[in-house]
């Protein structure tokens, strides 16, 4: 793999540092003056500023334009330019964030800096800034200088893959948070920083620019998203392992990845997410920068979006005559438990809008636990839906792929129990049986309603919920992100549902590479 071409404002900024092979100005970058980029693949863009339209911003553009991997990305500026792109990132760090200023807050002093190197003219030297609200730390290639911070450090640049950052933390009560993520510039590193700099990008270069790639075997590369550690997850280890094997049989390299792929989420040809989704964590972000690279994706942002609000979909559903059983919406500072006179003799499903895997589902039997419910779940979402309660004996659960149903199960409600899952109050939860049957056995009003509504979100993977109740089918619930299980939804299709599954992945890949030839 050739040496990586390293772009700077001024030859003079890399003073501080060894020499580099390949080592170009901006100016003489985007004038073509230089045929070193020429040579290489890739670009590390140590430009001093990103902003729009600046000379830093047009390196990033016109390798992009030049297919280059260049590192920032056009995609990495635009997010870091917006507070409302990078907040949504920023707060899945949260945990880890807490957990390591918690124990850097015990700490009395900033780290010890290593040895000096020179700096240019003009540059001075303060120590990072550590106060009791407030900490500022430069990030290079996923490393920092502050020791507690090591694990944040990676997973923000998995995030933003940008050379330098430079992140604001602030201390509000006993919680810290992002209070700003910009990118850093070489030319303003102090000498301990400097040291930590060349050090990560030596790693970095060792790492992730020379490690050479296997040899492609197959025609397609697809990376399946999960998360080892979920309780509930969509798909288990051991179907995800046939998926593997499958997907191998139709000349589909599949890869089990976490989120800390995400910078490199383009390499593959298709994204197949099996870990629960929501629209407020990676998944949703894997899912859009997946679609925006040009890749096949199951769940598609847009299916994501949709499916994980239960407000947006009763109001979908509402307006398109889809039987569903009787939902209102209601404000916190509206509720009134007087407006549900009958709940006592008629209990209440109370949702919040995005639960999933019957978490934040509950049926309110009185007016008393109709108020606390409420009040429990509207600290947490201004919106609640309530919904007519439908005891049955099960669910029907009908997947659907690109608008075609493909399998079909009775999930069986928990003996005792209301609901398929039930989670107890120490974090355990049990799960009911199912079966399957084949599509020409689901009663056709069913499956009307199934096919109508998925229509009505797209031509991705989902799960259509439907109860056979009185009056006719009742669409209960769209899942962008169903069930998968060897043993559960192919009881009856057998491994020949992976099978026509994978197919639709390949079908795909070809249109869309068909789309740009």
């Amino acid at each position: 793999m050739s040496t990586p071409c390293i772009i700077v404002d001024n030859e003079q900024d890399w003073k501080p540092y060894f020499p580099v092979e390949r080592l170009i100005s901006s100016a003489d970058y985007l004038s073509g003056k230089s045929g070193k980029a020429e040579q290489s693949s890739m670009l590390i863009n140590l430009c001093h500023s990103y902003k729009y339209l600046s000379p830093g911003y047009y390196v990033s553009l016109l390798a992009e334009s030049q297919g280059l991997k260049v590192i920032p990305s056009v995609e990495t500026i635009s997010a870091l330019q917006h507070k409302s792109l990078y907040a949504l990132s920023s707060d899945e760090l949260d945990e880890v964030l807490q957990k390591s200023l918690r124990r850097r807050a015990s700490e009395a002093k900033a780290p010890k800096p290593k040895k000096k190197l020179h700096l240019p003219p003009g540059i001075s030297e303060p120590q990072p800034a550590l106060k009791d609200n407030e900490v500022q730390l430069a990030i290079c290639f996923g490393q920092t200088l502050f020791e507690g911070l090591k694990d944040f450090a990676r997973q923000l640049f998995e995030t933003f893959p940008c050379p330098i950052l430079v992140v604001q933390l602030i201390k509000e009560g006993n919680l810290w948070s992002v209070e700003t993520i910009k990118p850093g510039s070489i030319r303003r590193l102090v000498s301990e920083e400097q040291d930590l700099f060349a050090n990560s990008l030596d790693q970095f270069y060792r790492k992730i620019w020379r490690k050479p790639r296997s040899r492609k075997k197959s025609r397609y590369e697809m990376a399946i998203l999960h998360n080892p550690e979920e309780a509930l997850p969509p798909s288990s280890l051991r179907s995800l392992k046939t998926f593997i094997r499958i997907a191998k049989d139709l000349d589909i390299d599949a890869e089990l990845v976490t989120k800390q792929a995400y910078s490199r989420i383009a390499e593959y040809d298709a994204l197949f997410i099996r870990e629960t989704t929501s629209v407020n964590n990676h998944t949703y972000r894997f899912s859009r920068k997946a679609e925006m690279e040009g890749l096949v994706v199951v769940d598609d942002p847009s299916s994501i979006l949709r499916c994980t609000n239960k407000v947006y979909l009763a109001q979908l559903l509402q307006r398109h005559g889809i039987p569903t059983p009787e939902t209102r919406i209601i404000h916190r500072d509206n509720f009134r438990v007087e407006d549900f006179p009958d709940v006592d003799n008629k209990p209440v499903v109370l949702k919040i809008p995005d639960g999933s895997f019957s978490r934040g589902v509950v049926c309110a039997r009185s007016s008393k636990e109709l108020k606390d419910y409420a009040a429990r779940f509207f600290e947490t979402s201004a919106l609640l839906l309530t919904q007519e309660f439908m005891p049955t004996e099960y669910d029907w659960r009908i997947g659907i792929f690109d608008n075609r149903p493909i399998f079909a199960c009775k999930y069986y409600m928990v003996k005792g129990h209301w609901q398929i899952v039930k989670h107890e109050s120490n974090g355990k939860f049990r799960e009911s049986t199912s079966e399957a049957f084949p599509i020409r056995a689901v009663p056709p009003a069913i499956l009307k309603a199934a096919v109508k509504t998925a229509k009505l979100i797209g031509d991705g993977f989902y799960g259509l919920d439907v109860k056979d109740g009185p009056r006719g089918p009742a669409v209960i619930e769209i899942n962008d992100n169903p069930n998968l299980e060897v043993g559960v939804e192919d009881q009856y299709y057998g491994e020949d549902l992976h099978y026509k599954f994978f197919e639709e992945f390949v079908r795909r890949i070809e249109n869309l590479r068909r789309g740009l030839e």
